[in-house]
């Protein structure tokens, strides 16, 4: 079996697919704009396994995706931002593209990247927030994924922080990932824009000429060159990302928080401002031990890094266990569990 495997990050906005090798270096890697159909997005997903299958030598595939899986992963049951509904991915691509094809969560697989071969490696519970286009969670306990009864937990991006706010595409109002996010940003950008005047801010200008222009990393790159509305707009980033660590602080009581996806990049840009406001609104503030908040050591490759190794450590388990019982469809239930 070849030490290489290909791990796919399926975003909202994009999709990010690479070669892995088992230290969790990126060999080769693709990006394509995610489709909006499930039938378009699936043709994608087989064009850049087919491309990169074609370069190197692979024994499988793993796939990072934005939704709701089933606790055994064999069913995509909704993903806010991607077209399945009830679908057994994985399966179906796999007798499409002809190799073994394992589906996770897509914070999931970032907190397996982070605790594997990144930041998260010295945390006991540690937890990883993949913030990008919407907010996924990860929470790792003693070295186990914690994934709750049905498969679909921890959901933190759709605690409601804002009671009444902005809408958000699971159905609900004033959702974390709404205030807290890469499309957040630019909605937040918006919002300032209308309640004030930003005349020495090149953002606004060209968000004026052009709303279409302004994006999450035009933002950071703006509030990296000390535009006053792009810091404003991190400002706020900032404070409602405090006030969430604080709330989940005081449910899981994690000694590591890691800020990955692809706003974990800038993280420069907030997370010092994050920590004073997580300290000052957790509960009992003062009388206890405060976690350590990180940045991302992997990036966004997080996602597609630690796809590729669910895909590796699942292929391993099962050739384990056809040496052991000689036994193939033994191997093939060991993947499925």
């Amino acid at each position: 079996m070849s030490d290489l495997t290909i791990g796919i990050d399926i975003g909202g906005t994009s999709i990010r697919a690479a070669v892995v090798d088992d230290r969790g270096e990126s060999m080769d890697t693709l990006r394509a704009a995610t489709p909006a159909t499930a039938q378009a997005l699936e043709h994608c997903l087989d064009r850049l396994v087919g491309e990169l299958g074609s370069r190197w030598s692979v024994s499988g595939v793993g796939l990072a995706i934005a939704g709701f899986l089933t606790r055994d992963r064999s069913t995509v049951r909704f993903a806010p931002h991607l077209p399945w509904r009830e679908a057994r991915v994985a399966e179906e691509m796999s007798a499409r593209v002809g190799l073994p094809v394992f589906a996770e969560h897509d914070a999931n697989a970032a907190a397996v990247a982070e605790w594997r071969f990144g930041a998260a490696g010295h945390g006991q519970n540690s937890l990883v927030l993949a913030i990008g286009t919407g907010i996924g969670a990860g929470l790792v306990f003693d070295g186990r994924l914690y994934r709750g009864s049905y498969g679909v937990a921890p959901e933190l991006g759709h605690i409601v922080i804002v009671p009444d706010g902005r809408p958000c595409s699971c159905g609900k109002r004033g959702c974390w990932e709404r205030y807290c996010s890469g499309t957040a940003l630019v909605d937040t950008v918006v919002e300032l824009l209308a309640d004030a005047e930003w005349g020495r801010s090149k953002l606004a200008d060209e968000s004026a000429a052009d709303p279409g222009s302004v994006t999450g990393r035009r933002i950071a790159a703006a509030a990296n060159e000390g535009d006053p509305l792009a810091l404003a707009a991190f400002a706020s980033f900032a404070s409602y990302l405090g006030q969430g660590l604080a709330m989940i602080a005081d449910v899981f009581d994690p000694d590591l928080i890691v800020i990955a996806g692809g706003v974990g990049r800038a993280s420069g840009l907030y997370l010092d401002d994050a920590r004073e406001q997580y300290a000052a609104m957790l509960t009992g503030a003062g009388y206890r031990t405060l976690a350590r908040i990180r940045g991302t050591q992997l990036g966004e490759s997080a996602g597609m890094i630690g796809a590729a190794e669910v895909a590796r450590t699942m292929l391993s388990d099962g050739a384990t266990a056809t040496r052991t019982a000689g036994d193939a469809q033994l191997a093939r239930a060991v993947l499925r569990d």
